[in-house]
């Protein structure tokens, strides 16, 4: 037997204990493995240019769009130091990531010049601070975002042995097939490039065009052995619809799917581009249509979903529909929702209605070190929502044991993914 909690003290300490010192399995990220050279990101000027904060310093800049743009890279970076660190107070969660993650790197938060942390950078290779970070964060692995559609990725894919890409075993990839199903008819010409016969004007019914997209994401799962599909979907996604996405969707991608046995992921609610004067930070969120994940279960109650979506207000309605169907699976925060006070909301109302059967989170990091902050924040708040769900059993009268507690950590953190994709 092991060690009984029995006080709210013990109860908070042993919670906390727990969900940090537990091993990370970080299901959605756009992160590489080092073999991918410099599509992996990092270093002070990349976490100051993330996309967050370029929105943010925009707020403040005297600067215009276009006068922020033709800066480089670094100095995009020391401009949004000196504006949204020294002339203000660096309290949103954007910022506050960055002095997360250079505190538990072990340097100073506030450095007048970015060349301290430039210079601290030169002594590491990219696999010796893929090894700090995945220490420090806690990691122990990864799923990255693989498109075929990126010309530059997929020429490394068929340029190189897959298993010397794949050769650190931290970093697996997943299949994103966004332009596929978003963007046909520029999808179209670029099969058709490639050797598929494909039609732009796709229709039903049209037995050649289907085989042939089929071929396709079945070549690249294998490729990638990915362990699911993934699609980033606008808000105003529809199923079933009279459309190219749903005909794609219905006879090609879910059949895929099935036949390797791996899951759908679905990540909904994206507004693109409503600002294109901040390039890739003029993304919005939208309230997307619930009823699209339903016929989906539905309709395919074999194939297995992995959901998550960006609107707060779709997220009672996810909860519950996941008491539906077990063949979906709600993850993570997503995005805008990746801040704690929604984490600690939504994270809740997930425990309340469904147990102990979720993925509470994902970092969707980009540059390496975001690992550090995302993760870090997270566990704090997965942590105090976690040890309240249990205060309420052991007023009821639960006899709570130590082992009970890691044995549910390590399922929310790691072993739920494992088991709804049939690994591990």
């Amino acid at each position: 037997m092991s060690e009984l909690i029995v006080s709210s003290t013990q109860l908070k300490d042993s919670v906390s204990r727990t969900v940090n010192e537990t091993a990370i399995t970080d299901i959605h990220t756009h992160l590489y493995a080092p073999q991918f050279g410099d599509f992996l990101l990092y270093g002070i000027d990349e976490q100051l240019t993330y996309h967050y904060l370029v929105a943010e310093v925009m707020r403040h800049s005297p600067l215009s769009y276009e006068e922020f743009w033709g800066l480089s890279k670094r100095q995009q970076a020391e401009h949004i130091w000196q504006v949204l660190f020294l002339e203000h107070s660096p309290y949103s969660e954007a910022c506050r990531g960055v002095l997360t993650t250079l505190q538990h790197l072990g340097l100073e938060a506030k450095a007048c010049n970015l060349e301290v942390y430039r210079e601290w950078y030169r002594s590491y290779t990219r696999e010796t601070l893929v090894d700090l970070v995945f220490q420090t964060a806690n990691v122990k692995e990864v799923v990255m975002t693989n498109d075929p559609f990126d010309e530059a990725e997929r020429s490394l894919w068929l340029s190189q042995s897959s298993d010397q890409l794949r050769k650190d075993a931290r970093f697996h990839a997943a299949l994103r097939l966004d332009p596929l199903l978003n963007d046909w008819p520029a999808s179209s010409r670029k099969l058709r490039e490639w050797g598929y016969d494909v039609k732009e004007d796709l229709l039903e019914g049209d037995e050649r065009s289907i085989a042939e997209v089929t071929r396709f994401v079945t070549e690249w799962i294998g490729r990638m052995n990915a362990l699911y599909v993934a699609v980033s979907l606008p808000n105003s996604f529809h199923y079933p619809f009279e459309d190219t996405r749903s005909l794609l969707m219905r006879h090609c991608v879910i059949p895929a799917c099935s036949q390797a046995d791996i899951p759908l992921a679905l990540m909904i609610g994206v507004k693109r581009q409503v600002n294109p004067s901040l390039g890739p930070a003029g993304d919005m969120v939208g309230r997307a249509d619930i009823e699209a994940v339903e016929r989906l279960c539905w309709e395919f109650p074999n194939n297995r979903f992995l959901v998550t979506m960006l609107s707060r207000e779709n997220q009672y309605e996810l909860a519950v529909l996941a008491r539906k169907f077990r063949n979906l699976m709600v993850f993570g925060n997503w995005w805008f929702l990746n801040t704690p006070s929604f984490i600690k909301e939504i994270t809740q109302m997930r425990f309340e209605l469904l147990g102990t059967s979720v993925i509470p989170q994902h970092s969707d990091a980009r540059i390496l070190e975001q690992l550090v902050y995302k993760w870090n924040h997270s566990r704090r708040v997965i942590a105090s929502v976690l040890s309240e769900q249990y205060q309420k059993i052991l007023d009821a009268g639960w006899p709570l044991e130590a082992d009970d507690i890691k044995r549910d950590v390590a399922d929310l953190l790691s072993n739920n993914f494992w088991r709804f994709i049939h690994r591990k």
